[in-house]
């Protein structure tokens, strides 16, 4: 058991810090790990309150950066979607929940790519289809990050202003999805209060490395490499969910 710990403590930092360049992916990453110790509810929780505090400390780390104009096309519709995702995230059967996750992260890479084929941009109208979606996905099961990319960085050329305004976008869905969390499954969430204030030192140190990475590293080859790494949690959910 302390080895797991060790495992997802370490998982928790390393994805933290990949997320600040890529703009997406810690709960990819994080989610599939803690589900080795707790059950698709409590892991998706748990990875919301880290995830919040996560998008917490990009936020300040990386203000200066925030395009307010990218938050208004998105924000409303995003709080809307994500209220709806995190309410029937609490009704809905584990099976179930894992099959809908790992369906929706095993086909939404395969769509980026296909437009990347093809050159087609999504019109600026479904801005709001964009941040419904994500706000969603981010209630039901916390991966609202990749489709969010698919929208945003269209308008966002700068990977700093990706970056930090994808920060805001993801703190407004941990904002409005971890309180109904909490109203519906407070004794879960408290039970693993530890394990959650580990996850969270563990990322906000990421945090400090990834905003390192970000000014270094190229932005599309970490999307990349999370683009892997969203395709074989999907496979993980599907076969959970079918096992």
């Amino acid at each position: 058991m302390e080895a797991t710990i060790i495992l997802i403590v370490f998982t928790a930092f390393l994805a933290a810090a990949l997320t600040v360049p890529a703009g997406f992916g810690l709960s990819t990453m994080l989610t599939p790990v803690v589900l080795l110790v707790l059950d698709p509810h409590q892991a998706v929780a748990v990875v919301a309150i880290v995830h919040g505090a996560h998008n917490c400390a990009k936020y300040f780390s990386l203000k200066e950066h925030v395009e307010f104009e990218a938050i208004k096309h998105y924000g409303v519709w995003l709080v809307v979607g994500a209220i709806l995702g995190a309410v029937l995230q609490t009704q809905v059967p584990q099976k179930p929940l894992l099959l809908v996750i790992g369906i929706f992260l095993i086909i939404l890479p395969i769509l980026t790519l296909s437009e990347n084929w093809s050159g087609y941009k999504i019109p600026e109208a479904n801005d709001r289809i964009g941040g419904f979606g994500s706000g969603f996905m981010g209630g039901l099961s916390g991966h609202q990050g990749a489709l969010r990319a698919m929208f945003l960085s269209r308008r966002l050329t700068n990977k700093m202003s990706f970056a930090a305004t994808a920060s805001v976008l993801a703190l407004c869905v941990d904002l409005t999805r971890i309180p109904i969390y909490l109203y519906f499954r407070p004794e879960e969430i408290i039970e693993h209060t530890e394990l959650t204030g580990l996850l969270i030192l563990s990322a906000l140190i990421g945090v400090r490395v990834g905003k390192k990475w970000l000014v270094k590293w190229k932005s599309n080859t970490i999307r990349n490499g999370i683009m892997v790494g969203i395709v074989a949690s999907g496979i993980f959910y599907f076969y959970q969910a079918l096992a």
